[in-house]
């Protein structure tokens, strides 16, 4: 381990590469991607000494399924302690302010409770043993008290009210579910009455069985305790939530509010922005708040801004405004006034630092993707993957743009594998602007051969195919089966300015479909390995979406298309999705307003031009882009006569999470593509 710490990322790439195309002896296999070790819960110590780190295995080299915690020693050769080995998966991970236990959530006496473990030895103890499941916490510090998030019954008093409430609903006879407000549904859940809370309590050496709730008459749900934060002073809660009000399904407008810890009135921090605020935290002296803002009302995807409240001065400024890029996510400093962030940035995540005086910027580290991120003592610590590394911890070297690997969780079982050359390009898209992608060479790619292309579109719309290695969508598998891989981050894409995000909005079916026409024709002519002639197209949500325009706008450009969970009736979307800000913003209003776009971007109203072989997938509690939408799809190729195969997931939402489930999901789409290309 101290050896691969000693690297530096770049160096380790080109080491990995060397080694794997020596072997050369097999490509990667969705068995291997489902099971491959899975890093989370990465902390850092307030004196930068210990990271803590979790470690989901997948069950390879050996077959160990375990989910536990790992302590490491940055000071001591960063040797690696376990510290738990239990049956229970412990997460949501916190140092405890002198940095001498841990606390984590776990579900060891039957229900997901708060634990505290010392770092000098000995068993952990439980600390909250309440009737409900805690869904997240925050200690203060000075140790002495607990925020807590549980799902209750608006409006009740106490506890017991909510748990004598789920008693009675899980014995009444009927199954008739009621609704007087949107959202009724969201991703795959109906909503069962339940709404997040904060409660706060004593820690006492004696198990913590009751809370106090801060909010009891709140019928919406908190941003949650990743964005919530004690005041300086330990005497308040800041957190980001929307208004308790019945318009929740069409607006973006989270504020940060405050709210003593004895309960009382919400005051409101952010009133006079109609826009998104988030991720409320504090300087270590007390002096600032940061939070992040976006300006536009309604928009999910604008630009999140870094803004600093002055507690002593009331001076809010926005940090670095001419910086074009939006905060992920971000950590003060030990001089409580440099900025640590990450951000998208032109196909990669990157590491910045912000001088809060001076609102200077500057790229720390920018190669794949990075997140997770931790600065203390010292030191700075993120997690970071790439399209040929599944996710490790790294170390930042000082300001050289480069770091020291911590982490090897998946060397034994990758060491046999070979990935695939990949590099981003860049080309001349619409209004003739500057619009980046991706290809990869197939794993066993020989000079002078052609290859068949899987031309991928990511959803979103607001998102990136960039450098990163997923669980869902991995481009290595595609290579692994023989094909060149090309992904385009057409205009609307995320990471390239604010602008560059905006241009889909009202334009859903104009500068993208332009853009991934002409860098079709870029990369099929400068890289001369790929058949062009012999290409699929997929992609998934607004990538589906573009599956049925692509069908109706450029039906000879593809041997097939994969959709899945794709936009097909645009009218009928609006009226059976849940978070209606969404569709409102991109197409222009209501599906009422004559001048929204529901119609002039409809691929539906294209079906006439319909030809190329489809493969449809879509899962039955996906209520984002609800199944009907893929059915109505399939059910127009049935009868237009065109070769189509529908495949369904009962159990899956929009996404295919279940490992079997997604094994299968990359079979059928590998299978389709093989019979309708020449791929080997």
């Amino acid at each position: 381990m101290k050896a691969w710490a000693q690297l530096a990322p770049v160096v380790m790439v080109g080491l990995a590469v060397c080694a794997t195309a020596a072997q050369a002896k097999t490509a990667l296999t969705i068995e291997h991607l489902n099971k491959l070790n899975k890093i989370y819960d990465v902390v850092l110590s307030s004196d930068g000494r210990y990271l803590v780190y979790g470690q989901k295995n997948g069950g390879l080299n050996p077959a160990d399924s375990s989910a536990d915690l790992y302590l490491m020693d940055l000071q001591d050769g960063n040797k690696v302690k376990r510290l738990t080995d239990s049956d229970s998966k412990e997460h949501s991970v916190k140092f405890s302010s002198d940095d001498s236990s841990l606390f984590f959530i776990a579900d060891r006496s039957g229900s997901s409770q708060v634990w505290q473990l010392p770092l000098t030895g000995g068993e952990a103890r439980q600390v909250t043993a309440l009737p409900l499941d805690v869904q997240g916490y925050l200690v203060s510090g000075d140790g002495k008290k607990l925020v807590l998030a549980l799902d209750v019954v608006p409006g009740c008093a106490d506890i017991t009210c909510t748990v004598d409430a789920n008693k009675k609903n899980a014995d009444k006879k009927d199954t008739a579910m009621v609704y007087d407000q949107l959202m009724a549904r969201h991703w795959d859940t109906w909503e069962d009455g339940l709404k997040s809370h904060f409660f706060v309590a004593d820690v006492t050496d004696s198990k913590i069985t009751t809370a106090r709730d801060l909010m009891p008459e709140w019928n919406t749900d908190v941003a949650g305790v990743a964005e919530a934060s004690f005041t300086p002073d330990g005497q308040n809660l800041v957190f980001s939530a929307k208004i308790p009000a019945k318009d929740q399904a069409w607006h973006t407008n989270f504020d940060i509010f405050q709210v003593s810890l004895k309960g009382g009135e919400k005051i409101n921090l952010t009133k006079d922005n109609p826009a998104w605020d988030a991720k409320p935290s504090f300087s270590k002296d007390g002096r600032y708040m940061a939070y992040l803002a976006m300006k536009k009302p309604q928009f999910e995807a604008d630009r999140f801004a870094l803004v600093l409240l002055d507690l002593a001065t009331g001076e809010r400024k926005e940090l670095a405004p001419e910086w074009d890029r939006s905060v992920n996510e971000y950590v003060f400093g030990p001089d409580n006034r440099t900025l640590y962030a990450t951000a998208q940035d032109l196909g990669q995540v990157s590491v910045f630092s912000i001088n809060s005086a001076f609102g200077e910027v500057s790229k720390l580290y920018s190669d794949g993707s990075a997140g997770s991120l931790n600065v203390a003592g010292g030191k700075v610590v993120f997690t970071n993957h790439r399209l040929n590394q599944p996710t490790e911890i790294y170390q930042l070297k000082g300001e050289s743009g480069m770091a020291d690997q911590l982490t090897l969780v998946n060397a034994n079982n990758l060491k046999d594998i070979q990935f695939a050359e990949f590099e981003q390009f860049s080309f001349p898209g619409a209004n003739e602007e500057t619009v980046y992608g991706y290809w990869m060479k197939p794993w066993n790619f020989q000079e002078g051969k052609k290859y068949p292309m899987a031309f991928i579109v990511h959803g979103g719309p607001q998102g990136s195919f960039g450098n990163m290695f997923n669980a869902r969508w991995n481009a290595q598998l595609w290579a692994a089966q023989g094909y060149g891989v090309v992904m385009i981050d057409f205009h609307g894409s995320t990471g390239y300015g604010q602008a560059f995000t905006d241009s889909i909005s009202r334009d859903w079916g104009g500068k993208p479909l332009e853009d991934l026409k002409k860098g079709f024709a870029y990369i099929t002519d400068n890289q001369k390995w790929l058949d062009g002639s012999n290409a699929c197209a997929l992609g998934a949500s607004y990538g589906g979406y573009m599956m049925n325009w692509i069908a109706g706008n450029w039906p000879t450009g593809f041997k097939c298309l994969v959709n899945h969970a794709g936009l097909f009736d645009m009218p009928s979307f609006y009226g059976s999705t849940e978070e209606l800000w969404f569709p409102e913003y991109d197409m222009g209003g209501p599906v009422w307003n004559k001048e929204a776009d529901y119609h002039k971007f409809n691929p539906s109203a294209l079906v006439d031009n319909w030809q190329t072989p489809m493969l449809v997938i879509h899962g039955l509690k996906d209520y984002r882009v609800p199944y009907a939408q893929g059915l109505a799809a399939f059910t127009t190729l049935q009868r237009k006569g065109i070769e189509s195969k529908l495949v369904v997931f009962p159990d899956e939402n929009h996404w295919i999470l279940n490992p079997a489930n997604a094994e299968r999901w990359y079979n059928e789409v590998f299978s389709w593509m093989k019979q309708q290309t020449s791929a080997k």
